[in-house]
């Protein structure tokens, strides 16, 4: 197939990052790893330089990536629907190296007040010292919300959609045209519409897609820059910290990739490796995870304790409508809000209880998750208020008969705790 913008998710997965079959030897790409870098003389040295600082891939130094990197790059670009990636150490350095690449002192940054917790004390902390000032907006604000909060100086509006602990839904494409030209209003935090916001007055539009990855085509609903934290569904294993960040066209791939190259942003070789051989399985264990998911969401739904399940793809569930205009899928994160009766500490005995979910960060491997929201999350803009208790429930590749019976034992245990 000579066109690969037509090959189907799992033909991507499978065969982007490595050698054809008409090629002799190991189905998977050898693993590049090294520091110096020798060349036959001094002219090609200088050639590959200068090609480096083109944004153009030349073996150099370590640090500016090898073949190994640039597979890993090349599949994530691919996923993402996106023209380059650049591969960094982890999650958060995805977070924060495109915001240093995109602000600089003097400059607005407009934030969701549901963003990820270190995204927010990077903004809050390092960003405030060197002069950019952030305004966190509510993750419900519709695109003239958007647009009203817009300044001259505001050059970033971020987007994470859904917000990894409460799940709100934004509408990219409004914020979008608030970016751009203005528009109608949504009634749910609207990404596209926040990056039109963002657009109208010269703002890039950074997303943190990690929920969606495959199922988002960020750069189809007006996102400039795309994060993922591929410590999760990409590596899919609990065991690589990694991240990537893909752009959509020339001109922000070459100030992504010179501030990358400035802040020394590099990922080990093995770790991109070992990325790129769990992404070859990654469309058999989303769909795996999502169906897994919606099964357990619906179980709960059905439980006398939970108020309800804030899983956008549950029908009638928060953000539900958008997420079923903007996505194709869904992963296997969601929240689970108990009634009032329940307080944070009762949640506390009902996650203890559970054999099978491990109490932990991340989410997007294997195995199953549950940590309590409620008195852990920060907001400044006034969302996030809900009546009862809130735990946050990653679903992993367990049998879902299982999982639910865990569930069950452990809100017998939460019940009697009150």
């Amino acid at each position: 197939m000579a066109d690969t913008k037509k090959r189907g998710f799992r033909t991507t997965l499978s065969h982007t990052g490595r050698n054809s079959k008409h090629e002799h030897g190991f189905v998977n790409p050898p693993l590049s790893r090294g520091s110096t870098v020798l060349v036959p003389t001094v002219a090609e040295r200088q050639a590959l330089q200068a090609k480096a600082r083109l944004g153009q891939r030349a073996l150099t130094y370590g640090t500016g990536g090898s073949e190994t990197h640039w597979a890993l790059e090349d599949m994530m670009a691919a996923v993402e629907g996106g023209t380059r990636c650049y591969v960094v150490c982890t999650g958060l350095a995805a977070v924060t190296t495109p915001l240093l690449a995109w602000l600089k002192a003097g400059d607005h940054c407009l934030m969701p007040d549901h963003v990820y917790g270190p995204a927010r004390n990077f903004c809050d902390g390092l960003l405030k010292r060197y002069g950019v000032e952030t305004t966190y907006y509510r993750p419900d604000i519709d695109e003239a919300g958007i647009a009203a909060l817009m300044r001259p100086n505001t050059t970033v509006v971020y987007t994470e959609s859904p917000g990894s602990h409460t799940f709100e839904v934004q509408d990219v494409p409004a914020i979008a045209r608030a970016a751009h030209a203005g528009g109608a209003t949504f009634e749910v935090q609207d990404v596209p519409a926040i990056a039109r916001a963002a657009h109208a007055h010269g703002a890039k539009v950074l997303m943190d897609n990690t929920w969606g990855i495959h199922h988002f085509q960020p750069f189809q609903h007006g996102v400039d820059v795309s994060i993922q934290a591929a410590t999760k569904y990409a590596a899919g294993h609990s065991d690589i910290l990694i991240g990537t960040i893909t752009v959509n066209n020339d001109a922000d791939w070459m100030t992504l990739h010179a501030t990358a190259r400035t802040l020394g942003q590099y990922a080990s070789p093995d770790d991109c490796w070992l990325t790129l051989r769990g992404m070859r399985t990654m469309a058999v264990r989303l769909q795996a995870q999502m169906e897994a998911a919606i099964h357990v969401g619906h179980w709960l739904r059905q439980q006398p304790e939970v108020a309800q399940v804030l899983h956008p793809a549950l029908p009638g569930a928060p953000g539900h409508e958008i997420w079923k205009r903007d996505f194709t899928g869904a992963c296997s994160l969601f929240g689970v809000e108990f009634k009032p009766e329940f307080s944070p500490a009762s949640t506390h005995k009902f996650v203890d209880a559970l054999e099978l979910f491990g109490i932990g960060a991340s989410w997007g491997g294997y195995e199953s998750l549950a940590v309590p929201t409620t008195g852990f999350i920060t907001r400044a803009a006034g969302s996030g208020n809900f009546a009862g208790p809130i735990v946050r429930m990653h679903i992993g590749l367990e049998d879902v008969e299982d999982l639910t019976a865990d569930l069950r034992q452990g809100l017998d245990v939460m019940r009697k705790s009150i």
